[in-house]
């Protein structure tokens, strides 16, 4: 085969481009960083990097979601907080209001005050996040959850949980609907309730209550009965005799498995009676104590009606102090694991960064030595066929 000057200047040529595309190559991974961009350069390699890339896409996903989560969550912590700052001086209101001594303007002055923090709460049930959606609403968070209303107030969210995934098979709460926080709170102590009766009389005053037998209760009703001023009897639900007794002032009546003091005189005929704990929102809770701190002592209004009403809302604000308190250990538990979580994913995070490095990242040192060795290579063979096209035949026989 006849090898013509054109054949080998295209070969030459073909070389040379071969050249400059390796140093482009070459400089591209210098700007770039990377020994490869795409998955015809290092198949294997890039098939494993774009694994890595997903896995870590969707960690970094979910170390958003954790993140947004725990703003939402801590923004609940504090309302809590404040909910349970306001309900402390609610109930130091009410042990002021139940000294005995206070004025009917003293009682209008502080009912004023439980009006005031009867709104602050509501501004806390009602409070919204940095997107304006509102934390205690469920899952309807673009509607206000509460509004006051006459006896306390109408929750119209509903009783759903904002979730978010915070890792593969891991999703976290991002607050508590207003229901479970607000309304769903048991009265007296938990347990039962015990309240005078509507047409008692004398001076008895409702004071501790404690179950001393879990086990001798069953969740019935009873009724204690005065028969006379020192004398007395429970009954149940079905008017039969539980127990009987004389009554002293400050002792304690025990009756399946209850416990319920009794303070001050009954008057024969008074009763009290006993049932089971129910769901009372903690704003019905409010509105009963500044009706009964407005009422005061007037008309027929006694300062023993007065007590027991102070007495019964102490109890409930308890235990909505109580339900607040464990919604928020619920907070802080979720608040630790996202922390624990968080964490997890920078170190998943960073393991995943650094396998793709070592596939992918470039060796510098070893970039520029190539691109030197390039450049010097491309300018002799340059040079070398700049020479090779100066060479003719016809010099040598002029």
């Amino acid at each position: 085969m006849r090898i013509t000057q054109s054949m080998e200047q295209a070969q030459f040529l073909a070389s040379l481009n071969q050249l400059e595309s390796n140093i482009s190559q070459t400089q591209k991974q210098i700007s770039t960083g990377l020994s490869f961009t795409t998955a015809s350069q290092n198949p294997v390699d890039a098939g494993l990097v774009s694994n890595y890339n997903a896995t870590l896409a969707q960690s970094q996903q979910y170390t958003s979601n954790a993140n947004s989560a725990q703003t939402d969550i801590n923004t609940e912590d504090t309302a809590l907080t404040s909910v349970q700052t306001q309900l402390q001086s609610l109930r130091d209101l009410a042990l002021e209001a139940d000294s005995g001594t206070v004025s009917s303007e003293n009682l209008t002055a502080i009912a004023a005050q439980a009006t005031q923090i009867q709104n602050s709460l509501l501004s806390l049930a009602n409070t919204q996040d940095g997107s304006g959606n509102y934390i205690f609403a469920g899952n309807a968070v673009q509607t206000q959850p509460f509004t006051l209303t006459a006896t306390g107030a109408d929750y119209a969210g509903d009783q759903g949980q904002q979730k978010v995934q915070i890792a593969a098979g891991l999703s976290v709460a991002t607050g508590d609907n207003g229901d479970a926080v607000f309304n769903q709170i048991k009265t007296g102590n938990g347990t039962f309730t015990v309240a005078p009766g509507t047409g008692n009389t004398g001076t008895g005053i409702i004071g501790a209550t404690s179950v001393a037998d879990p086990s001798g209760y069953t969740g019935g009703s009873y009724s204690i009965d005065f028969t006379a001023p020192n004398t007395y009897q429970v009954l149940n639900s079905s008017d039969a005799v539980v127990t009987s007794g004389t009554y002293t002032a400050g002792q304690t009546i025990s009756f399946s498995g209850l416990q319920v003091t009794l303070s001050g005189q009954p008057a024969a005929g008074d009763s009290f009676n006993v049932a089971p704990s129910i769901h009372q929102s903690v704003f019905t809770t409010v509105q009963n104590l500044i009706n009964a701190l407005q009422t005061g002592v007037s008309g027929t209004n006694s300062q023993t009606q007065l007590s027991n009403s102070i007495a019964a809302a102490l109890n409930n604000i308890d235990q909505a102090l109580s339900q607040t308190s464990t919604v928020q250990a619920g907070v802080g538990g979720r608040l630790n694991l996202i922390t624990t979580q968080l964490s997890v994913a920078t170190s998943q995070q960073a393991q995943l960064q650094q396998s793709i490095t070592s596939l992918q990242g470039l060796n510098y040192a070893s970039a520029v030595t190539s691109l030197d060795s390039e450049n010097t290579t491309l300018s002799a063979a340059m040079q070398a066929f700049t020479l090779t096209q100066g060479l003719s035949l016809f010099k040598f026989l002029s």
